[in-house]
């Protein structure tokens, strides 16, 4: 098994549940560059809100930095982000789903940030 195969195997279990209980799903992806959240609507039909250091608005505000889109810093405003959107959109609590990445560095640091910003989960 190659890195992607065992990350997507340890995402089922979580996904199955999140499912399973119909909730809103806060689905988080990282590559080497960049970080991106979505939130997927109960059914998984559909984006009902997005938000990722690719927008325009946030590359400005990471403008200066090194690392750009790849550091704690651009996750904790993607998270942020995210929260003030779905807070927006009517949407309050939301089951996260780290996509079978490990719970540390950007992917914690999104989680608290929306956390910070009113999102439950």
């Amino acid at each position: 098994m190659d890195k992607k195969q065992t990350r997507l195997r340890r995402a089922v279990p979580t996904r199955r549940k999140i499912a399973e209980l119909r909730m809103h799903r806060l689905s988080v992806f990282r590559t080497n560059q960049h970080i991106y959240a979505n939130i997927i609507s109960p059914e998984g039909d559909r984006v009902l809100v997005s938000a990722s250091t690719v927008e325009t608005e946030l590359r400005q505000q990471l403008a200066g930095e090194t690392g750009r889109g790849s550091n704690v810093a651009a996750a904790s405003l993607v998270g942020k982000r995210v929260a003030e959107k779905a807070k927006a959109a009517g949407i309050e609590t939301v089951a996260f789903d780290r996509s079978g990445f490990r719970y540390h560095g950007r992917v914690k640091a999104l989680a608290e940030a929306a956390r910070e910003a009113g999102l439950k989960f």
